[in-house]
């Protein structure tokens, strides 16, 4: 991609209202673009990072085949008002009517919508265990939207779903995502702990929240220092000391990247999923929900992986394997660019005139891409290129011939 038709700007001012680290540099970076309170479009960059840790899930839920489907975000509101959720949420579910007045809800959630496909394709005992998983849009109301992706209206979420014959089938599919979740965070370069947590409006029995611990995180979560306990604070009403071992808990700030639930028989009694064992005999289908924020995790990464110039995108994360700057415009450097094409090598060529030397460093810095190289007229003549990795100060001169090789070897590794 040339950065002279990126459909992105970097930006130097925002407003002094913006506090979050991620806030700052995702909008500075030309990642995002904010359309309205808690609503946010993606540039190319941004898309890309999205595309990166859909795909670092995916490659997660595969080892346990886990089918990938898609559901809508417009919902009837019959279905959830069988399971009650209707009446029960109360403002951050939006309800809209149709043209003939028929009542519907925008997604916050897709537990009903899940569960009400189920019960057409599950008839028997043979049909179970089947796990299920789809990227999609979620939308709520939130009274205070703010910090960016960490807290957005609408958002996309990784949102899956498990449906088993029993309550041990229920609690294996459970432990299988849990143990993905933590792979899932590791690979996403995010030191995560898992917490108890809450059912609130989603669940009712065992639920694990996956929580970053961060100033910037506006949820809270307590610690055991003796016996290791953890939990959302919501889970110890007004509780001071660990219900293991009575020694006082101590509170940090945190960021809730992913919840998992074990649901029972909440929604699939109500909406009618019935299997029949194999002798015949109609028994309820049990339930798990498991979701990770997409826009939250980026935000997350881009709050932990950064330092005072910008961004510094985890190779696995990079919008680009390499970020190509052109001093001045040549020959060479658009034959470089070329070749790194050729070679399967995804880079970002700032091949732009009207910019100084000192605007396209600040921009790379700023955008955080893995690798830089540059071609100046000095490397020209030693036919060789300036390379640099994000995260280090070291500037090493490599031939042109070896740079596809080295991007190939070193990416990732």
């Amino acid at each position: 991609m040339k950065q002279s038709h990126l459909f992105a700007k970097t930006i130097r001012n925002i407003s002094e209202d913006i506090k979050s680290v991620s806030h700052k540099f995702l909008l500075r970076g030309g990642f995002i673009f904010p359309i309205g309170a808690g609503i946010y479009a993606l540039s190319p960059l941004g898309f890309r990072v999205f595309e990166k840790i859909k795909n670092i899930i995916r490659s997660d839920f595969d080892k346990f085949e886990v089918q990938e489907i898609s559901m809508p975000i417009v919902h009837p509101a019959r279905i959830w008002k069988q399971t009650g959720r209707f009446q029960e949420i109360g403002d951050e579910l939006w309800k809209i009517k149709n043209r003939e007045g028929e009542d519907f809800v925008l997604a916050m959630t897709h537990e009903e919508i899940a569960a009400y496909i189920a019960e057409t394709v599950i008839k028997t005992y043979k049909d179970l265990p089947v796990l299920v998983n789809q990227f999609q849009i979620k939308i709520r109301d939130e009274f205070r939207a703010r910090g960016g992706m960490l807290r957005a209206k609408e958002f996309l979420m990784q949102d899956a779903y498990s449906f088993d014959r029993n309550e041990k089938g229920m609690d294996e599919s459970y432990e299988k995502f849990y143990e993905s979740y933590k792979m899932i965070f590791k690979n996403l370069s995010l030191e995560v702990v898992s917490v108890e947590a809450s059912g609130g409006v989603m669940g009712q029995g065992q639920s694990h929240e996956f929580m970053l611990i961060s100033e910037v995180g506006e949820d809270k979560a307590v610690f055991c220092e003796k016996c290791g306990y953890k939990a959302n604070i919501e889970v110890l009403v007004n509780a001071k000391n660990c219900p293991k071992c009575e020694i006082e808990l101590k509170e940090a700030s945190a960021i809730e990247l992913g919840h998992i639930f074990k649901l029972g028989l909440k929604y699939s009694k109500p909406l009618n999923i019935k299997f029949k064992d194999n002798e015949g005999k109609d028994n309820i289908v049990y339930m798990g929900s498991y979701g990770i924020g997409i826009g939250r995790a980026m935000a997350a990464i881009a709050e932990v992986h950064n330092d005072e110039k910008g961004l510094v995108w985890p190779q696995a994360l990079s919008p680009f394997t390499a970020h190509l700057i052109s001093l001045k415009q040549n020959d060479e450097s658009g034959k470089i660019y070329a070749t790194l094409l050729k070679s399967g090598i995804d880079v970002l060529y700032d091949d732009r005139l009207d910019k100084t030397p000192g605007e396209k460093f600040a921009d790379a810095d700023l955008m955080g891409i893995s690798y830089r190289i540059v071609v100046s007229e000095k490397t020209i003549e030693k036919k060789s290129v300036e390379v640099k990795k994000r995260n280090e100060e070291k500037r090493e001169l490599l031939s042109t011939e070896k740079l596809s090789s080295f991007l190939l070897k070193n990416f990732n590794n």
